[in-house]
């Protein structure tokens, strides 16, 4: 059966059909670690298995019983990268970033970014199954793409979130803009009409810092990426990451937060600040003993209680990213603080 990728307007739609029939991807051979090396990690619970999913050749994967003692699998979840990524992203290879992954009638979806450094000509995949232990997945293609002076937005950190009344949406995205978001529809595309809207900025629009990017000189100062929306109670937290990721000992990466008691927005910090003219409350940042600097985070609930997992640069291991995991607890009024 053919699948094609649904068109979308004002020239956001992805470029490409897929391919005749569905690529299928495997997994393979363990080794265990009770402090794994991991760069944008998110998580998943399925018949008492935990599963981290990370930026990695094809995307890394690890397994767990008790989230401690955790398997790291040798082959990647993606064994094939499918052909339509090189071709909407020239330069992209096999080094895929910052998944998510979420459950929702019925099957496992799990988007990807597909990207080169710097750059914001960028595109968002998309794979699904019925079970994660199967270790295969489906191609669904493209959810959308980015292009370098066409569009002042990056096509990667996706996020997928369910709001109150079973709808779909995906949040994106990394500087030039700041943070985009859309509704999808019932195949976790972009539902038809939708374009993107800017829902959280590291600045005020009019502000122009005066320090370079150290990290590229292509994609400017808005220096806000990894969106993660998480429902508690009456509101949707949106976590953000600020500054500057990537750096190993150098990076001075830290997490911010805003609330919505709608998914589209606005969040507001705790000031009361849209984050989409520069608001955020500071979250989590460096310690500088244990952690240089720590984000691209995630937030679930297992067990009965909400944690927060991310990367950190560690202090003690000369700037290697690994895996934090801290519960959330919250305040009187609602706001999420690690234990």
């Amino acid at each position: 059966m053919k699948k094609t990728v649904i068109s979308l307007v004002l020239l956001i739609a992805c470029t490409t059909l897929l391919a005749q029939g569905q690529r299928r991807f495997r997994r393979n051979q363990p080794f265990v670690t009770d402090r794994p090396m991991v760069h944008d990690p998110v998580m998943a619970f399925e018949d008492s298995t935990y599963y981290i999913f990370a930026t990695g050749m094809g995307i890394q994967k690890m397994s767990s019983k008790d989230r401690k003692s955790w398997t790291v699998h040798a082959e990647p979840v993606m064994t094939v990268i499918p052909k339509w990524t090189r071709d909407s992203v020239p330069g992209f290879r096999n080094h895929v970033w910052a998944p998510d992954v979420i459950q929702w009638h019925g099957h496992w979806w799990l988007a990807y970014s597909c990207s080169t450094f710097g750059k914001n000509g960028s595109a968002i995949g998309l794979l699904s199954t019925r079970r994660l232990a199967s270790g295969m997945w489906d191609d669904e293609g493209c959810i959308v793409t980015s292009r370098e002076k066409r569009d002042n937005w990056n096509a990667i950190d996706p996020n997928f979130v369910i709001d109150s009344n079973d709808q779909p949406w995906l949040v994106w995205g990394s500087f030039w803009d700041g943070i985009q978001m859309v509704r999808l529809d019932s195949t976790m595309h972009l539902a038809k009409g939708e374009t993107p809207r800017t829902i959280a900025r590291r600045y005020n629009p009019g502000f122009k810092p005066t320090e370079p990017n150290p990290t590229s000189r292509f994609a400017g100062t808005n220096a806000i990426e990894a969106p993660f929306i998480f429902k508690h109670g009456d509101y949707y937290y949106l976590f953000v990451s600020w500054d500057y990721c990537c750096r190993g000992a150098k990076s001075n990466y830290r997490v911010a937060v805003g609330r919505s008691k709608n998914v589209a927005g606005p969040y507001l910090d705790r000031t009361g600040k849209d984050m989409a003219n520069g608001g955020g409350t500071l979250f989590l940042e460096g310690d500088k003993k244990e952690w240089e600097a720590a984000g691209h985070c995630a937030a679930y609930t297992f067990d009965g209680q909400d944690i927060f997992v991310c990367h950190g640069y560690s202090a003690t291991q000369n700037g290697a990213a690994m895996l934090i995991q801290r519960p959330i607890r919250w305040t009187s009024e609602g706001w999420p603080e690690l234990e």
